[in-house]
């Protein structure tokens, strides 16, 4: 049975600030939590793939540089005026482009995009998501990381890995820091995706695509459905007991030492 088709009612009457919500796994969530029930508000930078989002789920759009920090509290504040409440936050905006590569060949101004794009905003949403949670004695914050926040690969996006490292880190601080007040903070590594950044990037360069596809055991990359069902999972009570950990759903590769034929 696909995830599309299961019908779980988990988080009805709760609200969800997802980034990145216009397209891959940030869509294939919006599509997800809604169908549990969930508020959910829908922010992207594109505004057109980011209010087709919200009007497929019956939520909200909010247009928003996640480098901006005045943009990200008025998403939060957005949230909670619309819905009353702000129980889920999926940081999940970020870049992978194709300056960022080997540590010789990128500079600065590349390095400082990534980083302000996968980490910066991931603190600002952190920020801003917080007061509201401890208001209410609860709330779940998932941050997209990565499985290369555990792993290191010769094939380098030097600060991709780096920003995903720190993500890792800051979602492990968070999660000790706020646990008391019922709040848990989870950092979601997912192994490589079938989206549009991972197949432009593959599309213009298949060995390295190959390179990668041959590490993962279950012999495939993952679609987006499979990622948004780890979400609402740790979004929901299931995961009540989950916390400041590294979620990975990666099909085997941070547990491969050699891969199947």
């Amino acid at each position: 049975m696909s995830t599309e088709e299961i019908v779980c009612r988990r988080l009805v009457g709760r609200t969800a600030v997802i980034t990145g919500a216009g397209s891959g796994i940030g869509l294939a969530t919006a599509r997800r939590l809604a169908s549990e029930g969930a508020n959910v508000v829908c922010a992207d930078i594109d505004e057109k793939a980011g209010k087709a989002a919200a009007e497929e789920v019956g939520g909200t759009f909010v247009k928003v540089d996640v480098t901006d920090a005045e943009e990200v509290e008025a998403l939060f504040k957005t949230a909670y005026d619309t819905y009353g409440s702000v129980d889920i936050a999926f940081n999940n905006a970020g870049i992978s482009p194709p300056d960022d590569d080997s540590i010789l060949t990128t500079g600065l101004e590349a390095w400082k995009r990534v980083q302000d794009v996968n980490l910066t905003s991931v603190y600002l949403c952190c920020k801003a998501a917080l007061p509201y949670m401890q208001r209410q004695g609860r709330g779940s914050i998932i941050n997209t990381a990565s499985f290369v926040a555990v792993m290191g690969a010769a094939t380098s996006q030097i600060s991709y890995t780096a920003s995903k490292g720190g993500v890792l880190a800051m979602s492990r601080e968070l999660g000790v820091q706020f646990a008391r007040e019922g709040i848990r903070v989870n950092a979601l590594c997912p192994g490589p995706v079938n989206t549009p950044l991972l197949q432009e990037l593959f599309a213009k360069d298949p060995e390295r695509a190959a390179r990668r596809l041959v590490h993962i055991p279950l012999g495939r990359f993952a679609e987006p459905t499979e990622i948004a069902a780890a979400v609402a999972f740790l979004a929901s009570d299931d995961s009540s007991f989950i916390n400041a950990t590294d979620f990975l759903v990666d099909g085997g590769i941070s547990g491969a030492y050699v891969t199947p034929l």
